[in-house]
């Protein structure tokens, strides 16, 4: 574990850049993080990270299938919005633990 100073506000990330504590998370944050991977958030971005967060919130594992299920985004969309790795990217910007279901 090591802190990091992201958006003015020092959060603790593990060894790959997730946020160890989902409370640290903040838009700022979050936007930081995904100029960090060269994805410039808009409001549609939000939508996906705030069902992210959500899910996450509630217990619910999160696998690319249940995203592009969920109504809130497809899965061609989610690539399209975090190309690269979207469920990794997402979950990192969303300020959650990277997913089981990632490599």
């Amino acid at each position: 574990m090591s802190q990091l100073t992201i958006a003015g506000n020092t959060v603790d990330v593990n060894e790959e850049g997730y946020l160890i504590d989902t409370t640290q998370w903040t838009e700022d944050v979050a936007q930081q993080i995904a100029q960090e991977e060269n994805i410039q958030l808009t409001d549609r971005h939000f939508e996906v990270l705030n069902y992210l967060r959500a899910k996450h919130n509630e217990g619910v594992p999160i696998s690319i299938r249940k995203v592009g299920k969920s109504g809130v985004v497809d899965i061609k969309e989610f690539y399209k919005l975090f190309p690269g790795g979207p469920l990794k990217k997402s979950s990192r910007i969303a300020g959650i633990p990277k997913p089981v279901s990632c490599v």
